[in-house]
């Protein structure tokens, strides 16, 4: 059976997770980021990489980081950006999923950028381009249900190895809400694939899925033991709109046992450092002190998130980082 993500000769066709792809293809994506980077500290931020391509962005459910760190990632590779507004669109109307694409397909779309609330969203549209034979339509997804959120797992990855190098001689933890996490499932695919020396994953058990354990995981359901020495701690919001059933007795609980504090901080190196892939919900998980404390890489996450973007948008385009 073919990999859903690669073409024949092994090239990167869509990027819909991070689960089975190879090493070297997330390595590829890291490196093609650096000269990217760059790019956006420019005074003219534009390359003519997508110069006369046409991106469509299909937001099914809301962004703000993520939708316009693509927009602004396109437009830097010089391609048509269209933004889908799906409130008003046909889809509204009652027209499917597929339909939608098709229509798009007819106005000549050469990638799609899909955020949809159903899990395997972006795997039904690359199938459903693959069997109309329009291999030349890529596929990135932006984030599916609770499945997977492959670029925010990159630039993710793009960060740590920025500030600490070398992925093996590390101990990272993973604190919060992953069970409804698509981040915290494409971070523990990534951290894996490139070898993380330690992971640990700290939470409370109605929010942590059973099975991490398989994946090398070390899990704690007590912040101050999982934090002691890590290099990277990696909060997680907790996924309210997600959540079904009284999972938690209370936030000013879970801000207790769970939420990042100065304090709790001091138990990890002294050079760790904290990130969280946004929004913030300051006061529950993280509190304003060490979000905006001189340990957080927050909004470099941000920054770094643009350049991987472009990364990959040109690497399915076929385009080196010729910046």
């Amino acid at each position: 059976m073919s990999h859903p993500q690669l073409d024949e000769h092994g090239r990167l066709q869509h990027l819909l997770s991070l689960d089975g792809l190879p090493r070297e293809v997330l390595l590829q994506i890291l490196d093609m980021a650096e000269p990217f980077l760059e790019v956006t500290e420019r005074e003219v931020k534009k390359v003519p990489l997508l110069r006369g391509k046409s991106v469509f962005n299909l937001f099914f459910e809301n962004s703000t980081r993520t939708r316009t760190t693509f927009e602004i990632a396109a437009k830097r590779l010089s391609a048509d950006v269209i933004n889908l507004n799906v409130s008003t669109s046909s889809t509204t109307k009652g027209e499917s999923l597929l339909d939608t694409i098709d229509n798009l397909c007819a106005m000549n779309a050469d990638m799609f950028v899909v955020r949809h609330a159903s899990s395997g969203a972006p795997f039904l549209i690359a199938r459903h381009l693959r069997e109309r034979g329009l291999e030349h339509i890529h596929v990135v997804n932006a984030g599916d249900g609770r499945y997977a959120h492959p670029t925010q797992g990159l630039l993710d990855m793009y960060t740590i190895r920025h500030y600490k190098k070398d992925f093996s001689r590390l101990t990272v933890a993973i604190v919060g809400d992953v069970l409804h996490s698509r981040v915290a499932r494409s971070e523990i695919a990534a951290l894996t694939t490139l070898g993380v020396g330690e992971l640990r994953v700290i939470g409370p058990k109605t929010l942590l899925p059973v099975g991490l354990e398989q994946f090398g995981a070390r899990v704690f359901h007590d912040l101050r033991q999982g934090l002691r020495d890590v290099d990277v701690v990696m909060m997680l919001r907790l996924q309210n709109e997600r959540m079904k059933g009284a999972l938690l007795p209370s936030k000013e609980e879970y801000h207790q046992r769970f939420g990042l504090t100065p304090e709790k901080l001091a138990l990890a190196k002294p050079d760790a450092i904290v990130m969280h892939p946004g929004p913030l919900n300051r006061g529950i998980e993280i509190d304003s002190a060490v979000a905006d404390g001189p340990r957080s890489v927050i909004l470099p996450q941000v920054t770094f998130g643009i350049a991987v973007r472009m990364a990959v948008m040109s690497l399915l385009a076929g385009q080196g980082a010729q910046a």
